[in-house]
C-alpha cells in the first residue's frame, strides 16, 4: 500500500510526483489500470470520481468474488464480453466503493460502470467493482485479475482484463508521444 496509507487509502500518494505523468498519459488517451490500491489513488487524485471506504462490517477481506463484466468497451475490458463473470480474489480493508448519488447516476449514465459484484463483499454503492472515465481508458477496480492469470495461479479469469489492456496498450504509440512518455513498454 502506497506511502502507508496513513490518512485515507491513497491520499498521500496522489502527491506522489509520478501521478503528474499517470495524469497526463491518461488526458492524452492512454490506457491506465488501477488495481487495489491503484483505483483507491485514481479516486484520490481525481482521474476517477468517488472514492473508496472502509468495508462494511469492518473486516478485512481476504477471499475470491465473482465479478460481472458491465462495460466490455473500456481499456480493461475489450476482450471480455457484457454479461462475463470472472472469479477474482480480492484482498482489502478499504475497498467499498463509495459516491454521492449524482455521481452513480451520472456513472450509470455514461456506461462508466465497469464491473459489478454478483454478491456485494464489502458494501459498494450500486454493487460497483470497478469504474472507468468517460472515454473508457481510465479504470480502477478492487478485485486483483494479476492474481488470477494463470492456472497455476487457480484461476485464468483475469487474463481478459490484462489482455485487454496490452491490447490497448500496443495502440498507443502516439498516446504514449504525446504524453510524453519515450520508453517502449
Amino acid at each position: 500500500f502506497a506511502h502507508g496509507d496513513y490518512l485515507r487509502t491513497g491520499a498521500i500518494a496522489r502527491f506522489s510526483p509520478v501521478m503528474d505523468a499517470v495524469a497526463a498519459f491518461g488526458d492524452a488517451g492512454g490506457p491506465v489500470l488501477g488495481i487495489c490500491n491503484g483505483f483507491q489513488i485514481l479516486c484520490e487524485a481525481g482521474l476517477l470520481p468517488g472514492a473508496l471506504q472502509k468495508n462494511a462490517g469492518l473486516r478485512f477481506l481476504c477471499t475470491s468474488v465473482d465479478i460481472a463484466v458491465a462495460n466490455a468497451t473500456t481499456c480493461a475490458t475489450s476482450a471480455t464480453r457484457t454479461g462475463d463473470v470472472l472469479r477474482l480474489p480480492i484482498n482489502h480493508f478499504e475497498g467499498s466503493f463509495t459516491c454521492s448519488e449524482t455521481t452513480r447516476r451520472e456513472l450509470a449514465e455514461h456506461n462508466q460502470i465497469v464491473f459489478r459484484y454478483c454478491r456485494n463483499p464489502n458494501g459498494s454503492v450500486d454493487d460497483i467493482a470497478g469504474i472507468s472515465n468517460r472515454a473508457g481508458n481510465v479504470v480502477g477496480l478492487m478485485p486483483h485479475p494479476e492474481r488470477a492469470c494463470h492456472a497455476l495461479l487457480g484461476s485464468i479469469d483475469g487474463q481478459g482484463i490484462l489482455l485487454s489492456l496490452m491490447a490497448t496498450a500496443g495502440r498507443g504509440e502516439t498516446v504514449r508521444e504525446s504524453a510524453g512518455v519515450t520508453s517502449r513498454g
